[in-house]
This record gives structure tokens, sequence and C-alpha cells, in this order.
């Protein structure tokens, strides 16, 4: 775990079956712990959600099981965004490989990669998490707080 994040100040956990709505209530708990919705973290937080949610869903999903979100703010003010869901065979690419440019797909870890501070894979008992960081030092960067 990115030691920037292991104080927790807050966390938001829910289970979701439809990646429109994990995105639309981490952008709601992002607001509500200071991070304005339009901003640059925001967005930038909001775009890892969906990507990672799109991934559980699509690639990481077993039948009649819902995907995990869970949201942690740092008391240094790093997010830490974690998706989690329950297959443990189909392992995301930690570095990531272009998709060739016809492809409908391929590119959702590219964009996490380059959005996020840190990103990586936890196993679990069953399934996997995908987590991904902004770091404070981000945030002070673009004074969005």
């Amino acid at each position: 775990m990115n030691t920037e994040t292991t104080t927790c100040k807050a966390e938001f956990v829910q289970r979701f079956t439809a990646t429109r709505l994990a995105r639309r209530l981490a952008v709601q708990q992002f607001d509500a712990w200071d991070y304005v919705y339009g901003t640059h973290v925001s967005d930038t937080a909001a775009h890892i959600v969906a990507e990672l949610a799109a991934n559980a869903v699509t690639r990481g999903r077993v039948s009649g099981r819902d995907f995990e979100l869970r949201l942690l703010l740092s008391t240094s003010g790093a997010l830490r965004i974690e998706v989690s869901d329950t297959r443990t065979e189909r392992l995301p690419l930690l570095v990531p490989e272009p998709a060739t440019p016809d492809a409908e797909s391929g590119r959702g870890l590219l964009l996490v990669d380059a959005l996020a501070d840190d990103w990586g894979v936890t196993p679990r008992p069953v399934g996997k998490t995908v987590w991904a960081t902004v770091s404070a030092r981000a945030i002070a960067h673009f004074g969005l707080r």
C-alpha cells in the first residue's frame, strides 16, 4: 500500500453493478471531501473510477456478483481508489500494452497509468483489487482543494 494513504481520514465503500452509478456517487463523495465537482482532481479521480469500474464489469465480473468501489481520503489529502471484483484468474498487466489503432477496447489502464500517481493490483482470497492513487503532491500542485 502506498504509504501516503495509509492513515485514513475518511472512507466510502459501496457495491455496484453499473459503472455510471459508481462514477456518479464517487464524484459526489469527492465533492463532500472538498474536491469540488469539475476541478482537475475531481475529474481525474472520476476518470480513474470509470476506467477501473469498466474493467471490473467487462473483465472481472462473475455472473451474480457485483464489484466493490472503495474510496479513501488520507490525512494528507491524497485519494486512493480501489475497485474489487471476484475474478482471480484475470489479472491486468501492470505495464499496459497499447491497443491497436482500430481496437474498440484496451486503453483503460493506459489512461489510469497516465492519470494516477501510482496504481497496482492486490490479490484477495476471492478475486482482486485494482487500486490507484492521486497524491497530495499532485493535488497541491494544482491548488484545487
